[in-house]
């Protein structure tokens, strides 16, 4: 018999955030084998993902068509491979911050009866597209990363907040480069010569970032995107309320309110929405449950923290995940809409998505259950279904793209914001 063929189609050079088709030929008729992935983080951690199959009568196995019959999941999933990825160490989140260098997985087939790999290959997806430019920037206060496409534009343009741990993520950034867009990504602290912490967040740093972006020649138009997650979704919502120039916002999982930290814009200040410890508590597995530790932002005492949306000008996408463990975006989210609606706004849509956790991210990264906090220091649990988690990201990147591409026009009347 013809030695064993595994097979990533179209090819096997492609983007992170792109689907691919694993085949493998010339396996006996209904032989059953073990389909492996790996994958080696920034940080030097491995993670691994497995499936068992069993090949047609004609010794084919499509991933695409073909049903896993044990392993890291069940079922026809052809991505599932990538999403079920898993490291040994226990709270780790997948890193890939070097975003120059591609990722580099590992498929190969294993025999259920002896030992040795049958086939391999080397899936190398890339973060950073050919021609997308990256340049670091160090210009006054800010500290960021811009992401240019290649192609002469202009171009709609996005700040990316990602979320509130130190220093840069640069991974959705790139990736939405790769797409036609503009892209700033921004340290808020702890990178480079960032404090290491902040008391107190201050709008004017994001109002040169925004102007940054929008000296840029090969930007469109006079309204730019917000791409948040967490954290960052109530930060994303005080700047398209207070800052002129913002076209769409994307909150996703984030709060309703000023949270944590009092911000500040020209006198204006925003008390934050505070925490009550006493409402963590300890899960089976050692992780911390901190979804209900902050207080409910429509209490009569809190209503001062909560952030005017309805001053702003722009279009809002509210993105709750309904297994969010980190904090209750569902209900975050229903009130920023209660809101605009009460104030006759209608400038905002939604998606909600069952079984999906708190890190929704781009498509095809390793679902992650629990990690430690970025600002707490210990292991939380995220939430989320794995399977029904990575559909999310996988729907959730195409409504970005195209709720930035609707909205990001030429001639957004965006001139003004309220105070």
């Amino acid at each position: 018999m013809s030695k064993v063929c595994l097979q990533i189609l179209p090819n096997a050079k492609c983007l992170f955030d792109e689907p691919v088709q694993l085949k493998v030929d010339r396996l006996k008729p209904r032989q059953q084998v073990d389909l492996r992935a790996e994958v080696t983080d920034d940080k030097g951690i491995v993670f691994r993902s497995s499936a068992t199959y069993e090949a047609n009568c004609s010794g084919t196995i499509d991933l695409t068509t073909a049903s896993s019959l044990g392993g890291s999941y069940t079922g026809v999933e052809p991505m599932g491979l990538l999403w079920s990825l898993k490291p040994n160490n226990l709270y780790t989140k997948f890193v890939k911050k070097v975003v120059s260098v591609p990722c580099l997985v590992n498929f190969s087939v294993h025999s259920k009866d002896s030992p040795g790999i049958l086939a391999e290959v080397i899936n190398e997806r890339s973060l950073l597209a050919e021609g997308v430019r990256r340049i670091p920037v160090k210009e006054g206060k800010l500290r960021g990363v811009l992401f240019v496409p290649p192609e002469i534009g202009p171009h709609p343009a996005v700040l990316d907040l990602y979320t509130y741990g130190r220093g840069l993520s640069e991974a959705r950034a790139s990736l939405l480069a790769n797409r036609g867009f503009v892209v700033f990504t921004v340290s808020l602290y702890g990178a480079d010569d960032n404090p290491k912490n902040v008391t107190k967040i201050h709008l004017e740093y994001f109002e040169e970032a925004i102007q940054f972006l929008k000296n840029q020649p090969q930007v469109c138009g006079s309204g730019l995107g917000l791409l948040s997650l967490s954290k960052s979704g109530d930060l994303a919502l005080s700047i398209a309320t207070f800052l002129p120039g913002i076209a769409a916002t994307v909150w996703i999982n984030g709060c309703n309110a000023n949270a944590m930290i009092p911000l500040h814009y020209k006198g204006t200040v925003i008390p934050p929405l505070m925490l009550d410890t006493k409402r963590v508590f300890a899960t089976k597995s050692g992780a911390l449950n901190v979804k209900y530790v902050i207080n409910d932002p429509m209490a009569e005492e809190n209503q001062a923290t909560l952030i005017p949306i309805e001053r702003a000008n722009g279009r809002f996408l509210f993105v709750a995940a309904e297994d969010d463990q980190n904090w209750d975006s569902c209900y975050f989210a229903n009130q920023a809409m209660h809101q605009l609606k009460h104030h006759g706004k209608d400038n905002y849509e939604s998606v909600f998505y069952p079984g999906a956790g708190h890190y929704l991210e781009t498509p095809y990264m390793p679902f992650c259950p629990a990690s430690i906090h970025g600002v707490i220091g210990k292991p939380v649990v995220w939430g989320g279904v794995p399977r029904s988690h990575a559909a999310a990201e996988v729907d959730l990147w195409r409504r970005i793209q195209e709720f930035f591409r609707t909205n990001l026009a030429n001639d957004s009347n965006l001139s003004k914001a309220k105070l």
